[in-house]
């Protein structure tokens, strides 16, 4: 049976990882720029760790893996180069119902980490089910080449014109042909063209007259 896919919300979550190799530090930084507060357990950590409990980035709970670690906590990453300790850390999570992501150990798994392509508030994840992360590695690397930078700025420039579009009141019918206008149109080339004359003209034949167009694309340039 296949993974059923979700996105969740880290900020202010705490996520526990047990590890303190290469491995664990590449799966800190992914849950740190996605918001999680972050315990360790390790009995050594290498620099770019340690670094980051010395300045208070995650905090280190102990050497050696006990129970009470896993209290209050939202998730658990076990990247420990102990295959038994692994097994041992995701027993008692699934036994707690938290998520459980045991490196290279799927069947100790209850959630694996799809390979991931980030441009701000767009997330593309490709997930192989766990059969080949270095293909789903692979396609996301072709993948950064279609989705630029431009991607970003154009979704803060659609919550921005989502916001002003929603206060009009008009009939969902409306918004759906405005919001899909949008998206359909050539803003996004213009985006990457750096063609904000472009953008305006564009999006002056699609909104409302009555959307400061100029006021929404400030500071986007």
């Amino acid at each position: 049976m296949g993974y059923y896919p979700i996105l969740l919300r880290l900020d202010d979550k705490i996520a526990l990882v047990a590890g303190g190799g290469e491995v664990a530090r590449r799966k800190v930084e992914t849950l740190l720029e996605f918001g999680a507060s972050i315990s360790i357990v390790a009995r050594e950590l290498i620099p770019e760790l340690k670094k980051l409990v010395d300045n208070g980035t995650i905090r280190l709970v102990g050497k050696e893996f006990k129970p009470r670690h896993l209290d209050d906590v939202c998730l658990v990453i076990a990247a420990t180069d102990d295959r038994q300790l692994n097994h041992k850390i995701a027993e008692r999570a699934r036994k707690k119902g938290i998520l459980i992501n045991a490196v290279d150990q799927p069947s100790d798994c209850n959630f694996i980490v799809p390979s991931i392509l980030k441009r701000g508030e767009l997330l593309i994840a490709i997930s192989t089910s766990g059969r080949s992360p270095a293909l789903a590695k692979g396609i996301r690397e072709k993948l950064e080449g279609q989705f630029g930078g431009e991607y970003e700025t154009f979704l803060i420039l659609m919550g921005r014109l989502r916001n002003e579009i929603l206060a009009k009141g008009l009939s969902q019918e409306e918004n759906s042909q405005i919001f899909h206008g949008i998206v359909r149109s050539d803003i996004l080339k213009a985006i990457s063209g750096d063609d904000w004359e472009g953008v305006s003209s564009t999006l002056s034949k699609i909104l409302p007259d009555n959307i400061d167009i100029k006021n929404i694309l400030n500071d986007l340039h």
